[in-house]
């Protein structure tokens, strides 16, 4: 299982998810609400989860260091401000938050299980092997960061 460690951008992981959770909720149960109220609620999700990615992403690029997942050997600086005082993986948060917006819009129980199966994938195969890395390359910086900021949220 280790040869899926950063190979897949995370976004595309959560356009993956997302095409499933669609082709799902058209076979599952599903609550009906209004329109106009799931494109609302889902807007208002999704918003909040971009701009808590775009956060994390503007971080990164003050800091000079890159925001390429799939190489995270490349990062040059520890970078433990501004949103990443409050999680680890902005990013990821952020994506995770517009799948879950993304159940709100199509009201479907099935499409639940997007947004835990892009956290558990992302976790393991994204997280974890960043995690290593940073840890090699930061050392007690990096321990004190991860005792103090969580993972997620």
């Amino acid at each position: 299982m280790g040869a899926l460690e950063l190979k897949v951008p995370p976004p595309i992981i959560a356009l993956l998810i997302g095409a499933a959770m669609w082709i799902a909720s058209l076979s599952g149960p599903s609550v009906q609400f209004p329109l106009l109220v799931r494109v609302a609620v889902f807007v208002t999700i999704a918003v909040f989860g971009g701009a808590t990615a775009l956060a994390g992403d503007l971080e990164f690029k003050r800091a000079g260091t890159t925001i390429n997942p799939l190489k995270p050997e490349k990062t040059t600086t520890l970078v433990t401000s501004g949103v990443y005082g409050l999680t680890r993986n902005p990013m990821y948060v952020g994506l995770a938050l517009i799948l879950l917006g993304w159940v709100a819009f199509l009201c479907s129980a099935w499409t639940l299980l997007g947004p835990v199966a892009f956290v558990l994938y992302i976790s393991r195969f994204q997280i974890v092997p960043e995690e290593r890395i940073l840890s090699a390359k930061f050392g007690a910086a990096y321990t004190e960061y991860t005792s103090r900021v969580r993972r997620w949220l």
